[in-house]
């Protein structure tokens, strides 16, 4: 399962756990982004990402994180994971690549596209307002690579948990316990504080 989790939420777990069911998956991995090319700017420092997305999954034996692309210098790109993932696991192990139906729908941009849906699987985690047909008239042969999993709605994203952050609001019961710990105790998302000039003007009267 790809994504900034930035922070990571129970949509995001929630997803993870259905798509593990719908699915009969025997392990669910998490692979936080390193620099992602697409969210060059305003993303947190991928080790605290990688840090919250540990705490979150650990919980769950069926869940794992991994630091493929963290620990890769410069911009990542989804074909490189899925190609040193595909060399490690192998070719007998059916791989997926769980995600939003948003992201999915930007395949198309996505460096060396058809490599990408060759290497694994799609599921896309459905959100009101996405159509996945349009993206498979425009890939051919993509029907079968591309799947749809419904899950429970939770109005939860990583953007408005960041603006709750930044403007005092709680996040608690929105992410995992020990995700509200992390973000306090690192002081994530909070705005920079205002930088004042304190100059003292020196008024030299005259007789």
């Amino acid at each position: 399962m790809g994504g900034t989790f930035d922070p990571i939420h129970h949509g995001h777990l929630v997803a993870a756990e259905e798509a593990r069911w719908q699915f009969q998956l025997d392990q669910v991995l998490f692979v936080p982004t390193g620099q992602p090319w697409q969210k060059p700017v305003g993303v947190s420092p991928a080790e605290d990402r990688y840090e919250m997305t540990a705490i979150a999954t650990a919980s769950n034996p069926a869940f794992s994180v991994s630091r493929v692309e963290i620990d890769q210098p410069g911009p990542t790109y989804t074909v490189d994971t899925l190609r040193r993932l595909r060399s490690e696991l192998g070719d007998q192990t059916r791989l997926y690549f769980i995600t939003g139906a948003d992201a999915v729908l930007h395949i198309l941009t996505w460096k060396d596209r058809e490599e990408v849906l060759a290497l694994a699987e799609f599921i896309a985690a459905t959100r009101p307002g996405y159509d996945l047909t349009r993206l498979a008239e425009r890939l051919p042969g993509s029907s079968e690579r591309l799947h749809l999993l419904e899950i429970p709605m939770l109005a939860i994203s990583s953007t408005e948990l960041r603006a709750r952050v930044a403007r005092g609001a709680p996040i608690q019961y929105l992410v995992p316990d020990g995700v509200v710990r992390y973000v306090a105790e690192h002081g994530l998302y909070r705005p920079e504080p205002a930088v004042t000039s304190d100059r003292r003007i020196s008024h030299d009267a005259g007789p």
